[in-house]
């Protein structure tokens, strides 16, 4: 029985992560430039990872659609510039980024994808992603929608 419990509670915990119910916010579609630095081990080089826009809002979508976007970003530092890993705190999304290094001044793009099943209401997910820096995650960019219920 107190396995059971400890399950049910657990699962409960997940679920309600992966909920991000808020109420809907005015968000703003201009490009926004997100400069990360990357590559510190020489002071006077590193990469700089930023993205053309922050947020994403997909507007009103259907439960159990998926929806997904790609955010351009581009190594506006001086030194070469490597996605490491890129996480979100639900696995209801899931981003896709380029494996190879990218040169000073190359861009790229960061797919994100959303799958809306099971989920109601507004969400907020964030991307998190880690560089060639040793300074673990940084936030970058985020996708919004308002899930409407079948």
């Amino acid at each position: 029985m107190k396995r059971f419990l400890c399950f049910l509670t657990c699962a409960s915990l997940f679920l309600a992560a992966c909920n991000n119910n808020k109420p809907a916010q005015e968000t703003s579609n201009n490009t926004v430039n997100n400069q990360q630095p990357a590559g510190n081990n020489d002071p006077g080089k590193k990469g700089v990872l930023s993205f053309e826009e922050k947020v994403h809002n997909f507007g009103e979508i259907t439960q159990g659609e998926k929806v997904e976007y790609s955010f351009k970003f581009t190594n506006t530092g001086n030194k070469e510039l490597l996605i490491e890993d890129a996480i979100s705190s639900c696995g209801c999304t899931v981003p896709e980024w380029p494996k190879a290094p990218i040169k000073p001044g190359e861009s790229g793009f960061m797919k994100v994808i959303f799958d809306s099943n099971g989920k109601s209401g507004y969400t907020e997910k964030e991307i998190s992603i880690k560089v060639n820096d040793g300074n673990g995650y940084v936030v970058g960019p985020k996708i919004q929608c308002n899930i409407i219920t079948k």
